[in-house]
């Protein structure tokens, strides 16, 4: 059995756990270390289980407790040496373990893949984790879905996939121009369309969950979200991953 919970999900910080009787890994670090630790304990995790954090890409919204997290639990930062040297100072890990993106990583029982995607950070990768023939994709920060996305998709029998905008209050809001233009990019972000396609077209019949993520507070509603989702709930189910509070525990049996 593997246990799936957002820990934080958004623009102000991104943290996704992924574990089983005994590990657990963590997914991006957005928030400070003692933020992480407090979520995981109020939510029922035990931070002792995890073994290892991997960074998506540089951006403080899912590297900026990297540093903290690794000095409190004692575990390794997997990451990029292009995202290491992209990030700021005070954010990078002491004794990071580099990877090279489409490499396969053993951490205890689990396979992690990376999956390289368009974002607009020096090397952004998502990951798919494997456990006891079981797959777990964190898919945020996604600009345009690639073949190599869309495969790794079509495995999971969970998800966290990224649903930031509707297109209408995006175009409509408060951004500006350059802005709207650069979340929408093909280096920006994946629109609640973009995120019903990839879930109708390119997920198998063995998905049981999808967390829709990194829901952006000025440019979508998690009501907008869902209500896009709807047709899609009786093949799985479909949750919000919260901005200001860790998700309910998912078990994908």
């Amino acid at each position: 059995m593997l246990e799936i919970c957002a820990i934080a999900s958004g623009s102000n910080g991104n943290c996704y756990y992924v574990g089983n009787n005994t590990d657990a890994i963590l997914i991006d670090a957005g928030l400070s270390g003692k933020q992480i630790i407090n979520r995981m304990t109020e939510t029922g995790l035990d931070p002792a289980k995890i073994k290892a954090v991997f960074i998506t890409h540089e951006h403080g919204d899912h590297m900026r407790g990297a540093r903290g997290i690794s000095k409190k639990l004692q575990v390794p930062i997997y990451i990029t040496a292009k995202t290491y040297n992209s990030a700021y100072k005070n954010m990078r890990p002491d004794y990071p373990k580099y990877f090279s993106p489409n490499e396969e990583i053993q951490v205890g029982e689990f396979t992690v893949y990376p999956v390289q995607k368009k974002h607009d950070a020096a090397e952004p990768c998502s990951f798919r984790i494997q456990y006891n023939n079981k797959n777990i994709g964190v898919f945020t920060d996604i600009g345009e879905p690639c073949e190599n996305v869309k495969t790794h998709i079509s495995k999971c029998d969970g998800l966290f996939l990224e649903s930031n905008y509707d297109d209408k209050m995006l175009w409509e809001g408060v951004y500006p121009y350059f802005l709207k233009q650069r979340v929408a990019s093909e280096v920006g972000h994946l629109s609640n369309d973009q995120a019903f396609e990839l879930l109708e077209e390119h997920t198998n019949g063995n998905l049981q969950c999808v967390f829709l993520s990194h829901i952006s507070k000025e440019n979508n509603t998690p009501e907008k979200a869902m209500e896009r989702m709807e047709s899609l709930t009786s093949r799985f189910e479909v949750k919000v991953a919260p901005r200001y509070e860790a998700s309910d525990i998912y078990k994908i049996q």
